[in-house]
């Protein structure tokens, strides 16, 4: 759930149950500071990482193409424990297309990933990551130029996104800016 302003538990509830339906092992929300968590707590879910939000025109992303990483459809980087993961990509197949998967490869090795998701004119920049053997190599900035450039072609003008002390630089290199704190929340589905 990305920024709910007011929470149901009842409605939380059958997310919940949705998501388990789904096979999803985990549920997060993305609260600003304001908003009352106390029906998350009473479904189950437990406080998480406080993120820093971060929003930019997506004029003003660059959109440097960059041979190692690509938009998929489909991807065999997944396996075992993490082919969960991989089944996520039904979301990059749906009609119409709202969602990007970004995939970064170096030497044939699998090196990261990035998301994006449109609503409307407003893409969210998500689950983003660079594998510490392939950091400070570009990687993140071609991952985020990648799904921004699918969002703005789908019509999304904005994009905002969380920070964590170690992304913010990236992210303020292309373009976003600080907007905000927030809190995350999660629930863990095998509980």
């Amino acid at each position: 759930m990305l920024l709910p302003t007011l929470l149901d538990a009842p409605a939380l509830r059958r997310g919940v149950a949705r998501a388990r339906g789904l096979g999803r092992d985990v549920v997060g929300a993305w609260l600003g500071p304001d908003v009352n968590p106390a029906p998350l707590e009473q479904v189950g879910f437990e406080r998480g990482w406080s993120p820093w939000w971060m929003a930019a025109q997506l004029v003003d992303v660059p959109a440097e193409a960059d041979q190692r990483v690509r938009l998929q459809l489909e991807t065999d980087d997944y396996q075992g424990e993490h082919a969960a993961y991989g089944r996520l990509l039904a979301l990059a197949r749906e009609q119409p297309t709202r969602a990007w998967y970004a995939g970064a490869h170096v030497d044939g090795r699998f090196a990261g990933h990035a998301w994006s998701f449109v609503d409307g004119e407003l893409a969210g920049v998500f689950d983003m990551e660079v594998w510490p053997p392939f950091r400070l190599r570009g990687l993140g900035t071609a991952l985020l130029a990648a799904v921004c450039a699918g969002a703005r072609r789908a019509g999304a003008r904005h994009a905002v996104l969380n920070a964590t002390p170690d992304g913010e630089l990236l992210y303020r290199t292309a373009g976003f800016r600080r907007i905000g704190d927030g809190v995350t929340w999660w629930r863990h589905l095998a509980d």
